[in-house]
């Protein structure tokens, strides 16, 4: 029993983490180094992350600059992030590429945070699919007599609480990001 309580914890932390990655690409208008991470650049017919090829940092608030440590690969990563759906065109200038980020318009960051209302939603769907599937396991243990019924509904309580709690950290972390989406 025990187990799979910690099985589900683990899972639905696993999904918490998911939503973090995604928000992270998701860009409000600042430089984040996190929106390169879906972008892979064919180097030498396998595909690389532009992080694992160059130092990526930021160098304003709003402007990233890649720096390859092979400048043969400049034109590969401009056409990679241009290939990409990140919405930003690089500037090359021959050692170094360049990422302005512009500032995002009001509807914008509105249909941004559409974008990750819907993201949490997904998460909490997940989660709750989570909690059904560990409390089917524990309905087929009680019919094998493999549990009393007390056990189940003791079982039962601690792996919603486990999906009220993670349902809250969701609700904390689309709060969080369309606050910062939504400042100016």
């Amino acid at each position: 029993m025990k187990q799979q309580i910690s099985n589900a914890k683990e899972k639905m932390q696993k999904s918490l983490n998911a939503l973090g990655n995604e928000f992270a690409s998701i860009r409000a208008g600042r430089a984040n180094p996190a929106v390169l991470d879906k972008v892979l650049v064919d180097y030498y017919g396998s595909p690389t992350p532009i992080n694992q090829m160059s130092a990526v940092s930021v160098a304003e608030a709003r402007i990233l600059v890649i720096q390859p440590w092979d400048r043969s690969t400049l034109k590969l990563i401009e056409k990679a992030i241009l290939a990409s759906d990140i919405g930003i065109n690089p500037t090359n200038d021959g050692s170094v590429i360049r990422l302005v980020f512009p500032q995002l318009t009001g509807d914008r960051r509105k249909e941004l945070c559409k974008d990750i209302k819907k993201y949490g939603e997904e998460c909490k769907v997940t989660i709750r699919s989570i909690r059904r599937d560990t409390m089917d396991k524990f309905k087929a243990m009680k019919k094998n007599s493999e549990i009393t019924e007390d056990d189940m509904k003791d079982c039962e309580k601690k792996v919603q609480d486990l999906t009220d709690k993670f349902c809250a950290e969701v609700d904390k972390a689309v709060s969080a990001k369309e606050k910062e989406i939504m400042t100016v």
